[in-house]
């Protein structure tokens, strides 16, 4: 995040048809906070980001125009992996949250504690323990 000791440096950018419905899913279902929401004149997203720990996700609408609407057109669904502390707890308020579960907290052969999620428009977002060190 901006300003942090420990800034991320990839950042996955995901665009939906209903960018709104994904920021509520994504901030009250899965645990992220909204640092910034732009919306356009038609009151579109024109670009989001949430954060989560010290990585940020970007978003916005689908169908805007641009180089990189252009460039995502037909592009399939995408995968994230987020690092969570407590990924039972995280679990929990996802499902309360109504979220589609793919895969519910499983403990893995390398150590991790994984669990995934699908959100409205096929993207599917693992959250687990494993912190990748990028040396």
């Amino acid at each position: 995040m901006p300003g942090s000791d420990n800034p991320a440096t990839v950042y996955p950018t995901l665009l939906y048809r209903d960018a709104k419905a994904a920021v509520r899913l994504l901030t009250e279902g899965l645990g992220f906070r909204e640092v910034a929401v732009y919306e356009a004149e038609d009151g579109t997203v024109a670009h989001a980001e949430l954060a989560q720990g010290n990585g940020m996700v970007m978003l916005g609408s689908k169908d805007r125009g641009g180089r990189f609407d252009e460039a995502m057109r037909g592009a399939g669904p995408s995968g994230v992996y987020v690092v969570v502390d407590d990924v039972d707890a995280h679990h929990r308020h996802a499902v309360a949250h109504g979220v589609e579960i793919l895969m519910p907290p499983t403990d893995q052969d390398y150590g991790s504690r994984d669990y995934m999620a699908r959100d409205h428009e096929g993207n599917v977002w693992s959250f687990g323990t494993y912190a990748p060190d990028p040396g």
